[in-house]
Order: structure tokens, then sequence, then C-alpha cells
């Protein structure tokens, strides 16, 4: 068995078998997020088996719970909580692609200016600027403690208003300290709304008619995956246009 890992590095786990003759396992222990692929290789008779699995972050961002997904679909057991985890970080991307980032995470960026009076962060609202660092050697090095940040606009600065020498590269945090009930209340439709149109007709039977989940208008980017009123309610928060 051959495992390689995101970075194209490759790794030969162990192959043992079970207690179940002719089925074999292997534990791959990997702290890589990403796509990886797994190959099988055996002989008697001689033949190939190649698959691939993903490994998210160990903390992945998320505006619900899984306690709050799962009361909100009616679901009491642990046997779909990998399939609720999936749909749920999908709702996520899609909130954020109206609101940007609303689950407070780390980015990196780089400005490759070489002068600047100002920097606009690409996401908003900021939390705090971590680090700025000389993308080249011999660079100006920067205290982020003598910068301003503009929380809502992503807009840096020096408190001197003297220019910044790059390229620089910024490591902040983003997102919303508080989730306000519009923003959790669109994610649980879309949860919604994934989770029945992706299921056979009559499981997980969930409350509501068909027009409560209508959608009208494709999304950029998202097509027909958003009900109007997901997108309703998350119209006081939603990113000006060519922002995000």
């Amino acid at each position: 068995m051959t495992v390689t890992l995101p970075d194209g590095t490759a790794t030969t786990p162990a192959a043992t078998e079970t207690t179940t003759a002719g089925v074999y396992q292997a534990d791959v222990p990997t702290t890589t997020p990403g796509r990886h692929t797994v190959r099988w290789v055996w002989t008697g008779p001689g033949w190939a088996y190649t698959d691939t699995f993903d490994v998210r972050d160990e903390v992945p961002p998320a505006i619900l719970s899984l306690a709050d997904a799962k009361q909100h679909l009616n679901l009491t057991g642990t046997a779909e909580d990998e399939e609720v985890r999936f749909w749920n970080g999908a709702t996520t991307r899609a909130v954020e692609t109206f609101t940007g980032p609303v689950v407070a995470r780390e980015f990196t960026e780089v400005h490759r200016e070489r002068t600047m009076r100002t920097v606009v962060l690409l996401r908003t609202p900021v939390i705090e600027v971590t680090a700025m660092q000389p993308v080249l050697a011999g660079g100006t090095v920067y205290d982020v403690e003598d910068l301003v940040v503009d929380s809502e606009t992503g807009l840096v600065q020096l408190a001197s208003g003297a220019q910044l020498r790059g390229p620089l590269r910024f490591v902040y945090r983003a997102g919303r300290p508080v989730i306000e009930a519009n923003i959790s209340g669109a994610a649980r439709i879309i949860l919604q709304h994934l989770w029945r149109t992706q299921r056979a007709s009559g499981r997980g039977g969930l409350a509501g008619g068909t027009s409560d989940y209508s959608v009208t208008e494709p999304i950029p980017g998202l097509g027909y995956a958003i009900p109007n009123r997901a997108v309703q309610l998350l119209e006081p928060d939603r990113l000006p246009p060519g922002v995000g």
C-alpha cells in the first residue's frame, strides 16, 4: 500500500489482514490537510486498486456547530455526523461568498507594491494584523503596533503617515467576533436546502414546503444552490460588488 500526500511525498504504511480473511487494513497517520491518493497492490491474483481520501483541517471553519446543525435537521443519532459536517462546511463557504469571513481565522497575503501609503487587505472584517514581514531579504521590518487598521474596509497604514516599502507579507485574523442571527439563520436555511436536495424523496423529512426553499435567481459561482430566503437574510451583510 502506498499513500501519496498532497505535497507529493509518499509513505508505505503496513497493510495487515483483519480477522476477516482477505480483508486488509492500514493506518495512515498524517497531519497534512488536503487530497491523498492511496494505491493497493496485491498478488494471487495480481491486481491493483487506487482511490483518494481528503484530510480536513483540524478545526475546519463552520458557522454552525455540529449540534446546532443536527438539531435543525432533526437528527438525533450519530450515523450521519460526517455527512452533516461535510454539508455544514459547504454551507459556511456559501455564506462567506456573500459576507466575507464569518468564522474568525488566520489569513496570509502578499502585497507586491514597492511603495504604498495604504494597503487594503482582501478579507474583512479584520480583527487584527499579527505580522507584517518583508518578502525580500533586507526589506524594511515594521512593527504591527505602528499600524492603524480599519476593520470594516481592511485599510492598513502607518500611524505616522509614512509610506510602506514592499513587497510585504501580511498575516492577519479576519471574521466576526459575534455572528448575527440573520447570518446563522441563513446558514440553517442553506444547510437544510442542501441536505434535502441531495437525498432521496422521503429521507430525512424536514418541515416546510418546497416554496420555502425556492430558488429563482442563479448566484454567480453558486448557481441555484442558495434559496431566496437565505439571500434575503444575508442582504444586510452582503459585500459590495467586486469585494471579497
